[in-house]
């Protein structure tokens, strides 16, 4: 069985998102703790900062926390420089070689630990680059990234983002983001650059959320949720997230749904109280 085909059969079907969940701990420490919380799986976005190529020994320092926690990796950014607040790397010029230099590192990393997902985002505009030179040098590195996660089985994810906290990203809409899916398939030939479809991100930009299911659910590779308002744990905000969910399922997407939110009182262990059973962890 692939990388990809697991994916889709993740116990509990939620995975948490160690980089935004558990975070009042050490990174090494997140995996014990999301098992302690009866997860079996977990995603992450870049966990080294803006290190393009950490040595084998932080490496491995990663792996050992998951193989020791007995939690999979389901899904990794490529270097995304999410820590000194830019939006990516992919698009950018003077980013190109770092990005280009981190994707067998990020691929080994994600292909080791069974992740089938690997998540590329696009990058900010910058101020004297032309949109299209960005666009066409986005495309050429994130045909290599697809080429990458494909050789070991796993899909490239490709994100909109909330036009409030990364104006100066160009995938606002999910037509967006599939427009960018629907190029990097074009070029590779593979089909296995998919949407990621965070409903929290969407729901920011004003968009119809039942709708880009409904538009998009043969695209669709990932789900990531927080509520909105406030970017916490569902039912703190005003989405309906089981609704949601559920026309998710009903469209088809039967993969595994990240749990990308702030915990609203501060303690990632008391937010998951909000779980439905078919999300609940099998332990």
């Amino acid at each position: 069985m692939t990388a990809a085909s697991e994916y889709a059969s993740v116990d509990g079907r939620a995975t948490i998102n160690l980089s935004i969940l558990f975070t009042e701990l050490p990174l090494l420490e997140r995996p014990a703790a999301a098992a302690a919380a009866g997860f079996t799986a977990a995603e992450l976005w870049w966990p080294f900062g803006t290190d393009t190529t950490p040595s084998d020994a932080e490496l491995d320092a990663l792996r050992k926390a998951f193989t020791d926690a007995g939690v999979r990796l389901t899904g990794l950014n490529f270097l995304d420089d999410l820590s000194v607040g830019a939006k990516g790397t992919a698009s950018v010029p003077a980013e190109s070689e770092r990005f280009r230099a981190n994707i067998p590192v990020a691929a080994a990393l994600a292909e080791s630990l069974g992740a089938g997902a690997l998540n590329a985002i696009y990058g900010n505009r910058v101020e004297g680059v032309g949109a299209e030179e960005q666009d066409a040098l986005a495309l050429a590195n994130l045909t290599l990234a697809a080429r990458a996660a494909h050789a070991f089985g796993a899909v490239l994810l490709i994100e909109a983002l909330n036009r409030n906290d990364a104006p100066d990203y160009p995938l606002h809409t999910a037509r967006a983001a599939v427009e960018v899916v629907d190029r990097i398939n074009a070029a590779t030939g593979l089909g296995n650059a998919k949407f990621l479809c965070d409903l929290y991100h969407l729901s920011i930009n004003g968009e119809d959320l039942n709708a880009v299911i409904d538009t998009h659910a043969d695209k669709i590779g990932h789900v990531q949720i927080a509520d909105n308002p406030g970017r916490n744990e569902p039912g703190t905000g005003e989405l309906d997230i089981a609704g949601l969910l559920d026309r998710l399922t009903a469209a088809g997407y039967t993969g595994p749904i990240g749990l990308e939110y702030k915990p609203a009182g501060g303690v990632s262990a008391d937010s998951f109280g909000w779980l439905p059973r078919e999300l609940r962890p099998a332990r």
